[in-house]
């Protein structure tokens, strides 16, 4: 998985060198301080952005690649609607895309089938490899895309002479993918966080956003007009009583992983047991569990236990 990736990179008993496209991952990983000197003892790391970011910054190499406006290319939206971007403006002279770093990267390794630069050939060949399977897009051309305002997905291809598919805008609508067209239902424990509150960790901590940033904030922390005040810890007024914080006002947050500090945001939504930090600038993940769903392999990065000092 990608964080057991991660774990075991350089000294680790992993690969030695990484490349890694447009991922903050100094910021974004669960117990980042460990994965930051993961990434710092590999022989070579490159990292291909639009902007330098805090991964990029530990970077031997890093290569400027076309951010979304400066190519063209699909993307699935989360109603299963394939939709086509066309390229607004021109990339900046010696600027390349992520599909022109993977192709020279692969003809310098003598890689025996070439590999294309261009969106829509590499769309088809998606189109290839899934046809006949249950992620088919044999059906959808960039034609389609463009006539009918982007085509639902699944869509195989018919054969010649007949309609094409319509696409699928509501899956299972009649029947699950199933061999009797049945739903399963599986049993499913309640297990819990990996790591509850104790004497040493009493309060809860969890992660998330903020409306003006998103995700590690390597782009919007970059942008004048969003609200940017920083990371803080968000606690109820009973927990601020209980250690003596006071809003707008330094308090330390301390996990088994790491620590950091952040002035205190007193509110009255949040429960006393729990103390709540965003995840976009450098410091939360510092102090998130890196325990593993067993089927997924996601790191709970939502709840650990926590203690916070004034």
């Amino acid at each position: 998985s990608a964080y057991e990736l991660l774990d075991s990179l350089g000294d680790g008993g992993g690969p030695s060198a990484l490349l890694v496209f447009g991922s903050n991952i100094v910021v974004s990983a669960p117990r980042a301080t460990h994965i930051t000197e993961r990434l710092e003892s590999l022989d070579l790391l490159v990292v291909c952005d639009m902007v330098m970011s805090e991964t990029a910054a530990l970077a031997d190499v890093v290569l400027p690649i076309t951010q979304w406006a400066e190519e063209s290319g699909t993307m699935t939206n989360l109603e299963g609607r394939v939709i086509l971007r066309r390229r607004a403006i021109s990339p900046p002279a010696g600027v390349r895309s992520d599909l022109d770093v993977i192709a020279g990267l692969a003809s310098r390794l003598d890689s025996p089938v070439e590999f294309s630069v261009e969106p829509e050939e590499i769309f088809a060949e998606l189109g290839r490899a899934t046809a006949g399977g249950k992620a088919d897009y044999s059906g959808i051309t960039y034609a389609r895309i463009a006539e009918e305002r982007g085509v639902f997905w699944p869509c195989p291809a018919t054969a010649a002479g007949e309609e094409p598919h319509p696409g699928t805008p509501r899956m299972f609508a009649d029947a699950f993918a199933t061999p009797d067209g049945r739903a399963r239902f599986l049993v499913q424990e309640f297990a819990g966080a990996a790591e509850q509150p104790d004497d040493d960790y009493p309060v809860h901590l969890t992660t998330g956003r903020v409306l003006a940033q998103y995700q590690s904030g390597a782009q919007t922390r970059r942008i004048r007009s969003l609200t940017d005040e920083g990371t803080f810890v968000e606690m109820h007024p009973m927990l601020a009583d209980r250690i003596g914080a006071h809003d707008g006002e330094p308090v330390l947050v301390r996990t088994r992983r790491g620590e950091m500090k952040a002035p205190a945001r007193i509110v009255s939504t949040i429960r006393p047991d729990t103390v709540f930090v965003p995840f976009h600038w450098v410091g939360a993940n510092r102090l998130t569990n890196d325990a593993l769903d067993p089927s997924s392999r996601m790191p709970e990065f939502k709840v650990c236990a926590a203690e916070v000092l004034v």
